[in-house]
């Protein structure tokens, strides 16, 4: 059963600004009419249905405008986008608690909360749009104020990024000089977290904006291109329970924004034990699974294999040509680009460089 969440996420990417149903909810408030409009069909809306009339006719925005003339809800079904009925008079269960005040209002929360089928408000005199889920009630924003705010969170994205790159940088360079600490580990997945939550907040805004968010939409994956699985990466070198790194991921992006700003509950999710703020201090080495990731064409399960012979990076590096070869998947060839990959990632941590 699909969620009320997901659910009013799809409604809002239905009425996103160049939809015909938007072109149609601008035309009621033109209008200054109002309207009722439940998305969706179900049994249980069918018994609160009193009067109207039925119809199966293909939906249009101004067949829409010219049906919310009338009082009564107009029901759409969104499967095949057909008008179902109009001018209905809906009679949801009265003991639903709401806390609005307009009988239309006070009508669409009661039957989205019986039904939990999404259903859009317009109001006749404040022009504006109101969508119900369950128990969930969002106010459709102009696209103007959406793309104010969304381009603010693009900017800080911006930032963030930036700031993600120089600290993963100095991690990268740290673990191939065997030095990096818990500190720089909790680091990097702080920004790493900060930049989903962001990320997150903005597809958000990019639904509701539809057409009006094609060239924010271009510039969010310009920014984030490639930082799903440098996340990914991170995790698998440094959760202590390498059959855990699922786990610690959820448990990090349910981590409380009060939470996310303290490095060693952060820590703590990958399981590192930090019990006082020294341990963050405490020098700790990657398994390799992000350095052999830049190996050119070297499969999963290889590099799975590996890092599960060599306990650390560091080890690892020690192996010879022969000693890889000893892994399955492993040839002359593959043994010998492994080992040529890992001295130039050295070679240029070296210098205070990385180029990768």
């Amino acid at each position: 059963m699909t969620s009320d969440a997901a659910l009013l996420r799809s409604a809002l990417q239905d009425i996103a600004p160049g939809t015909p149903l938007r072109e149609g909810l601008e035309r009621i408030q033109r209008s200054h009419t109002g309207g009722l409009i439940v998305l969706g069909v179900s049994p249980q809306l069918e018994e609160m249905c009193s009067g109207g009339f039925d119809l199966d006719i293909e939906f249009t925005a101004s067949r829409l405008r010219e049906l919310c003339k009338m009082d009564g809800a107009v029901i759409i079904d969104p499967t095949d986008w057909r008008i179902r009925k109009a001018n209905v008079q809906l009679f949801p269960d009265q003991s639903i608690p709401t806390d609005e005040s307009g009988m239309r209002h006070r009508t669409a929360q009661r039957t989205a909360y019986q039904t939990h089928l999404p259903v859009l408000s317009v109001s006749a005199s404040m022009r504006l749009i109101s969508i119900y889920v369950g128990k969930y009630h969002h106010i459709v924003e102009e696209p103007e104020a959406l793309l104010s705010r969304a381009n603010l969170a693009v900017d800080t994205l911006d930032r963030y990024s930036q700031r993600l790159d120089e600290v993963l940088q100095t991690l990268t360079i740290l673990e191939m000089r065997d030095s990096a600490t818990v500190r720089d580990v909790a680091t990097v997945m702080q920004r790493m977290e900060m930049i989903r939550r962001i990320t997150s907040e903005i597809n958000e805004y990019l639904e509701e904006l539809g057409s009006e968010g094609r060239l924010l939409a271009l510039q969010v994956d310009d920014l984030v291109r490639g930082s799903g699985s440098e996340r990914a990466l991170v995790l698998r070198d440094y959760t202590r329970d390498a059959s855990a790194v699922s786990t610690a991921e959820a448990a990090l992006s349910e981590l409380a924004s009060d939470r996310l700003v303290d490095l060693a509950a952060i820590a703590n999710v990958l399981g590192l034990g930090v019990y006082d703020p020294t341990d963050l201090d405490r020098t700790i080495q990657p398994r390799g699974v992000r350095a052999l990731s830049l190996v050119p064409r070297l499969p999963w399960n290889v590099i799975k294999d590996i890092t599960s012979h060599w306990e650390n990076l560091a080890d690892l590096r020690e192996a010879s040509v022969e000693d890889l070869q000893q892994i399955e998947g492993i040839g002359p060839y593959r043994a010998k680009l492994i080992r040529e990959t890992l001295e130039n990632q050295f070679s240029m941590a070296a210098t205070g460089i990385v180029g990768w």
